[in-house]
């Protein structure tokens, strides 16, 4: 059986490639020859030029937010707009929670 494919990213060249895991190697970029951010398997790559869009993702998988399969549900809520990310923050600060508990709370109140 082969071995399950996962995504890693490079934030700084927008790019993603899907690699087997492998927990204790390091993936380089090819392209900028920095390391790369493992985000997950159900992780689906935005347009290089949504610019937005990557600086959601660069929040998101900063904070140590990825994005796992966990069974059959898929990897759960994610923000996918810089509103949605401000507002989680926001939730955070104010309310004493983690970071990366807040950014995958669906509703924040």
């Amino acid at each position: 059986m082969a071995n399950a494919r996962t995504s890693y990213v490079c934030l700084p060249c927008r790019v993603s490639y899907k690699q087997p895991y492998d927990r204790t190697r390091q993936r380089i970029c090819p392209r900028c020859a920095e390391p790369m951010i493992h985000a997950g398997s159900a992780f689906a790559t935005p347009r290089r030029r949504d610019a937005a869009a990557w600086r959601t993702l660069s929040v998101l998988l900063n904070a140590g937010v990825g994005f796992h399969k966990s069974c059959c549900g898929g990897p759960g809520y994610r923000p996918r707009t810089l509103r949605d990310v401000r507002e989680r923050m926001t939730h955070a600060r104010r309310s004493g929670m983690p970071v990366a508990e807040a950014l995958v709370r669906r509703d924040v109140a």
